[in-house]
């Protein structure tokens, strides 16, 4: 009797402590998972590399790690990726995911990129209860995603290419390429002359760079001419100027002082004096008349024997005699 209560007393002693290591073990997951937040990553290209359990890292720094992947049946272009990163990490507005490789291995890893201090973080909840952190293309996601464009463009060039070097073209290609080797051939013959033409040349402008030096001094010497003695010449210039400016203004008062006299002389004594110079004209032609009379006939001139002739002067008209 007392064996079987020694059984039921271990295996109840045994009981308890599995049920407390159990309940301690779920208290320990609970409080280790208290400082672990989740996010939700929408990815639209290939995320071949990843798996459950890659890590994630923040510019460089492992944070965390991937806790599930799946499909989304109503949009087959996306995969929806969960990540568990620390309660530490700054999962701010503007922060991105992109998977990028490590090394060479094809092995992929979550990167976190895009925090801007300030930002509010990351916490509006997603269509499957977890926020979401928008996804961004990596490098080599990108070169997947724009390969089917390069192939294409690459196929363009070479349909241009092959439709540009047709017969023809290659024809007129390797005519223009003889003439490009007879003209190198042309100008390598003529290297001395050329050799020679150049040297001439640099013969000339060492001239031309003399003459411009000497124009240069032959300027210099004529300012220092003009600044050293032109300025005594144009003092005196200006000098003779103001002399002769007074000189005028007298002579301008001396002429306005004579106009009266000039005007008395014009238009009295230049009248007056022509008829003084007409009645002298007339009295030496009586004169005359008499002379002459007196040498021809000087008794009969003196004593009135015979009349003298009538003698008019120049000019002079008789008066006309009226008919008795």
């Amino acid at each position: 009797m007392e064996t079987r209560s020694n059984y039921a007393l271990v295996g109840g002693v045994v009981i308890a402590l599995t049920v407390a290591l159990f309940v301690f073990v779920l208290y320990l997951a609970k409080f280790s998972g208290t400082d672990k937040r989740q996010f939700d990553i929408f990815f639209r290209q290939s995320i071949s590399g990843i798996a459950i359990g890659s890590p994630v890292q923040f510019k460089g720094v492992p944070v965390g790690q991937i806790k599930e992947i799946a499909l989304l049946p109503k949009t087959p272009d996306a995969v929806r990726v969960r990540i568990e990163v620390g309660t530490d990490v700054p999962i701010l507005q503007g922060t991105t995911a992109a998977i990028e490789g490590v090394g060479f291995t094809g092995v992929s890893q979550i990167q976190l990129t895009g925090a801007m201090a300030g930002a509010p973080p990351i916490t509006e909840i997603g269509p499957f209860g977890r926020p979401v952190i928008p996804p961004r293309a990596g490098a080599l996601g990108q070169l997947l995603a724009s390969a089917p464009e390069l192939l294409n463009n690459v196929s363009a060039l070479t349909a241009s290419l092959n439709e540009l070097l047709n017969p023809a073209n290659r024809k007129s290609l390797g005519n223009i390429l003889a003439n490009t080797d007879r003209l190198t051939g042309s100008l390598a013959d003529r290297g001395p002359e050329i050799a020679a033409t150049i040297v001439e040349t640099r013969a000339t402008l060492k001239q031309a760079t003399d003459a411009a030096a000497a124009l240069t001094k032959l300027t210099g010497h004529a300012d220092t001419i003009l600044t050293t003695d032109a300025g005594p010449l144009v003092h005196d210039l200006r000098e003779t100027a103001g002399h002769a400016n007074a000189t005028l203004q007298k002579l301008d008062g001396l002429v306005a002082s004579a106009q009266p006299g000039v005007d008395t002389l014009t238009n009295q004594t230049l009248p007056e004096t022509a008829q003084l110079i007409r009645e002298a004209r007339d009295a030496t032609a009586q004169l005359g008349a008499i002379a002459a009379k007196l040498d021809e006939d000087p008794a009969g001139a003196l004593l009135g024997g015979r009349k003298l002739p009538e003698y008019a002067a120049p000019g002079y008209v008789p008066p006309k005699k009226g008919k008795k």
